[in-house]
């Protein structure tokens, strides 16, 4: 396991004594966790004026992209559940940029859709995602190759959830 672990470029402390594989400095999902909250620490700034939180901020996104959605659908495409969905979309209402309803064929179906409000917010957030880019320690090319490998990962882990066999789908 630890020649494995040595070609794909990992830390290897030492073969011998599997205890070094639990230090938060090997572990890849700390390095991932620790990332994740910087990155999100970058958009604050940037939201408060627009007053959301990056949860928010995802799931209008979403909704730019594509408006109206079921919350089935935004839970699926934001890989969250509806109860936290629910109280994010509330409060996206309460702020006047979403509505909520049902959906007139499916009575079970809730619709989220923009305000106008929620589509002009689209123009303000516009400058967001080149600024995260701008503060990032990273080339594009090396942003690029991260979303990229980010993206496999996610596909591959998604897959195994769903039940398939995420080598099958690698090779």
């Amino acid at each position: 396991m630890a020649k494995q672990l040595a070609k794909k470029g990992l830390k290897v402390v030492d073969a011998s004594a599997p205890d070094d594989y639990l230090r938060l400095d090997v572990q890849l999902c700390f390095a991932l966790y620790r990332a994740t909250n910087l990155v999100t620490r970058l958009y604050r700034p940037m939201l408060e004026p627009l007053g959301i939180t990056y949860s928010q901020y995802l799931a209008m996104i979403a909704l730019w992209e594509d408006a109206p959605q079921s919350v089935g659908a935004l839970g699926k495409r934001l890989n969250l559940d509806s109860g936290t969905l629910t109280p994010l979309f509330k409060r996206l209402e309460k702020l006047g940029l979403v509505s909520r309803q049902r959906d007139p064929v499916d009575e079970r179906r809730v619709l989220v859709d923009l305000t106008d409000a929620g589509r002009a917010m689209r123009a303000r957030a516009a400058h967001i995602p080149l600024d995260v880019l701008g503060q990032l320690p990273l080339s594009v090319d090396e942003v690029v190759a991260l979303r990229g490998m980010l993206e496999r990962l996610n596909t591959g882990l998604s897959a195994d959830e769903d039940g398939e066999d995420a080598t099958r789908r690698a090779g």
